[in-house]
């Protein structure tokens, strides 16, 4: 099988000892491998031992969370507006992460088990798929975070003329156009993972976001007390608390993704920097802790988005109230 990118620079063993010895094939994962805790990779770095059931049930509670904030926004019509349409394109980017921790962690269960024969090019497959989904994942992520920071400040500094600027056809133009960029660039990234370039590349775009993302906010904070007063003056009071609101909430969602994978990307610029450095490496051997922080990303958002909005939190506890009535 041909390398991928992590296990091109890392070697982190997909499933255990006794597993691969079973089976006789290389099952290493790119950026979704669940390393067996204590594996020694092919650099000799010591991976921390992380229970494969942990990585089950983490996706599972962070794919129905998502779902359920999908559904929400679709239900209610008082949600249809771009900044809960591009919210609802984070979630599915959260549940791209799901969906490929949960089908991968189910593969290596049934193959431990002996359930489940799948063949060597069978498995390069599904290593690709997955790495094209959480490289996808990220990306849009990042898109979406700097597309709705963008949609605050039109809404905060050029409010009556929002509607006229950021129309529903020109929102469902940017999802496409975001969808269709992050999984071209992803196909790309996977296909090119051993030329450095792309790794800086990538690195890039993650700085490049986050420092855009920053600057907008960073002006709509200092600037927002003196168009409040001008809004105010328009009786339009209640839209600029409505906008600082969701300023706030993007502001959370933006530190939140930051924690949850700074690290990962911190790994990239030392593979780049130092990949033979003995500290390196030692920060190298925390990889499954930085995938469980993918995890706990796609989690946490979700509650963000509950808490920090009363209509859709009132819209899924319209949901759960409904399906439990239907279960009983």
């Amino acid at each position: 099988m041909n390398d991928s990118l992590l296990r091109h620079h890392f070697g982190i063993t997909h499933m255990d000892h006794s597993a691969q010895h079973s089976y006789n094939i290389d099952t290493n994962i790119t950026f979704g491998s669940n390393v067996t805790l204590g594996d020694m990779n092919a650099t000799g770095i010591s991976q921390i031992m992380i229970p494969q059931e942990l990585f089950l049930v983490l996706g599972l509670i962070s794919l129905v969370e998502n779902i359920l904030v999908v559904v929400a926004i679709i239900k209610n019509r008082n949600l249809h507006s771009p900044m809960y349409y591009f919210i609802c394109c984070l979630a599915v980017s959260d549940m791209l992460v799901s969906v490929s921790n949960v089908v991968e962690t189910l593969f290596m269960l049934l193959m431990e088990q002996g359930l489940l024969l799948v063949t060597a090019q069978m498995l390069q497959h599904l290593d690709n798929v997955i790495d094209i989904m959480i490289c996808s994942s990220v990306v849009s992520s990042l898109s979406f975070l700097c597309t709705i920071a963008a949609d605050r400040y039109i809404t905060i500094f050029y409010a009556l003329r929002y509607h006229s600027i950021m129309t529903t056809r020109r929102a469902v133009a940017i999802i496409a156009v975001v969808w269709l960029t992050s999984i071209t660039s992803s196909s790309l990234f996977i296909v090119h993972h051993t030329n450095s370039a792309v790794i800086a590349c990538f690195v890039s775009f993650f700085g490049v976001a986050l420092v855009f993302t920053a600057a907008l906010y960073l002006h709509m904070f200092i600037l927002a007390h003196v168009h409040s007063r001008r809004i105010r003056a328009l009786h339009k009071s209640r839209r600029q608390v409505t906008s600082m609101k969701g300023a706030i909430t993007l502001t959370i969602l933006l530190g939140v993704f930051i924690i949850c994978w700074g690290p990962f990307f911190l790994h990239l610029i030392l593979i780049l920097i130092c990949p033979t450095n003995p500290y390196c490496q030692c920060y190298f051997g925390h990889f499954n802790l930085f995938l469980i922080l993918f995890i706990c990303n796609s989690l946490i958002d979700p509650l963000i988005y509950a808490y920090r909005s009363q209509e859709l939190r009132k819209t899924l506890k319209e949901i759960v109230f409904c399906s439990l009535c239907i279960v009983m």
